[in-house]
């Protein structure tokens, strides 16, 4: 992977939150405005920041994530160079939550909620795409690479190649990508395609949301398939998957930390030392599956088959887009179902459900994720869900046991995790008994198991993979002969694990 020459990232958000109060010691940088910024908890950020943290000259092309007159361009105390881009408040309501997150979201995960359709929404979508791409192109000296990131900006790719075809362009998707009976029903269906096939290479999190791409392009665009290679308009564009994941090292060496081993007893004392905490860490979001995990905890105790207080549930639930009518109708069924368990099995001082709905410090986390003895990860449909590659990367101790939604892109992974339908109560059930009556000999071993392929496929490995393939094909590489290039880099095939298999 080459770590010299431009390299430019486009997302909606950049990698910072304005910083308020005092941030002595915690400020990432100043912009010229005299405005304070220290750096974004988000998984995106995470992800990305020890890819960065190995090249010069790169910029990031980002919102501020608040609605009015962008910053002007500033520098980070590391060096990375951000370019902000200007969203007004009827952007944000109709390009992020109307678009991108009423419309996009909800299709692109199996239309677990009715996806909403307005014109005037795709237009400012169209409108907001077209922005990023000019600041991209003002941000990318001749010859860079670009990588753009996400769901929010699928139009960008065409739109900065019609700009600018020097440029080395990678394209991102971080959420599923549909099936083409769900995706056929988007009325903007023919430019989305043609705006991602604007890149050199299209990357997915698994190889099924690559093998849908290439089968829409060809239906829709009439592009000529060879293999995992599309050949458009004179040149190659390639679509294939590279499954995301965490920095390893660093959550480990955070995990081992006395001060979160030490957090991580405070808290089983806190919670009253039960035999076992069941715990759960998600973004407060309908595709998280986290009511019918909330009804799979409440009918395990009913039939008696789990009692409080030695069984206690933990869900911290961030808040996400609570301006958004779906999110804003989920808090309020997620609480309601907390308040029926807890009313009736809770008792004073010991409520069945912990429920925490606040984000936390990745210390905190790392102390829970130490804490518990049963990790639930249970979306309806997920990319990949970092959340469960954490918690494994967390247990050094190879104590504790993960449940896993077979519709989550971590599940192709992570094998020896204790596997559910989500869309099955009893499914749900089944998986949390075997996760909390298993010898622990058999956890400790699938736990290692997990461990073993993370430690070898960390984030440093697929941001690898990705720019390694990307710097082996364009910008805009030639299709003259008919023949497509050959597959002198690609994802590395998924390891089988050790033996010991999902558990059904």
């Amino acid at each position: 992977m080459a770590t010299d020459g431009a390299f430019v990232v486009v997302a909606n958000r950049l990698p910072v939150d304005e910083a308020s109060g005092d941030v002595t010691g915690d400020s990432a940088g100043t912009s010229p405005d005299g405005r304070t910024w220290r750096r974004s908890p988000g998984g995106l950020v995470a992800a990305l920041h020890p890819l960065l943290a190995g090249r010069s000259n790169v910029t990031w092309v980002g919102w501020s994530g608040a609605p009015g007159p962008a910053p002007e361009p500033f520098e980070l105390s590391d060096g990375l160079r951000l370019m902000p881009v200007p969203l007004d408040t009827q952007e944000v309501d109709e390009y992020y939550e109307g678009y991108a997150n009423a419309t996009i979201w909800p299709l692109y995960h199996d239309a677990v909620q009715t996806p909403v359709h307005h014109r005037h929404w795709a237009a400012t979508a169209r409108r907001v795409n077209e922005r990023f791409a000019q600041a991209a192109d003002q941000a990318s000296p001749p010859g860079a690479t670009v990588w753009v990131q996400d769901y929010q900006l699928q139009l960008v790719p065409a739109m900065l190649r019609e700009r600018r075809p020097d440029l080395r362009i990678g394209f991102f998707l971080h959420i599923p990508f549909p099936p083409v009976e769900l995706f056929m029903q988007l009325p903007q269906r023919g430019e989305v395609i043609r705006g991602l096939l604007g890149a050199d290479l299209v990357g997915f999190q698994t190889p099924l949301g690559a093998q849908n791409f290439l089968h829409l392009a060809g239906q829709l665009t009439g592009a000529r398939r060879h293999g995992q290679w599309l050949e458009v308009g004179g040149r190659w564009v390639r679509a294939d998957a590279f499954p995301i994941s965490i920095d390893v090292g660093e959550i480990e060496k955070l995990a081992t930390s006395p001060a979160v081993r030490t957090r991580a007893d405070e808290i089983r004392g806190e919670l009253g030392h039960p035999k076992a905490i069941v715990l759960g860490v998600d973004r407060l979001d309908y595709t998280k599956g986290i009511e019918a995990r909330l009804c799979a905890y409440r009918e395990l105790i009913e039939e008696g088959r789990l009692s409080t207080p030695d069984t206690v549930f933990v869900q911290v639930a961030t808040p996400s887009r609570e301006r958004v009518e779906h999110y804003a109708r989920l808090r309020e069924d997620v609480e309601r179902s907390v308040g029926h368990i807890n009313g009736e099995f809770g008792r004073v001082g010991a409520p069945a459900v912990h429920y925490l709905r606040q984000s936390y410090e990745k210390e905190e986390l790392a102390a829970l994720y130490r804490a518990a003895d049963v990790m639930a990860v249970t979306p309806l449909r997920d990319g990949m869900n970092l959340v469960a590659k954490e918690y494994v990367a967390n247990r050094g101790d190879l104590g504790g046991a993960l449940v896993l939604s077979e519709f989550a892109g971590a599940a192709r992974e992570l094998r020896q995790a204790y596997m559910c339908n989500p869309h099955d109560i009893n499914s749900i059930k089944d998986a949390l008994l075997q996760a909390l009556h298993a010898e622990p000999a058999v956890s400790a071993k699938r736990m290692n198991a997990m461990r073993r392929y993370l430690q070898r496929y960390d984030v440093h490995h697929w941001a690898r993979q990705f720019l390694t393939a990307l710097d082996s094909v364009g910008p805009g590489e030639a299709a003259g002969t008919g023949e497509a290039p050959r597959e002198s880099v690609g994802p590395e095939t998924v390891e089988p694990g050790d033996g010991t298999g999902p558990a059904r």
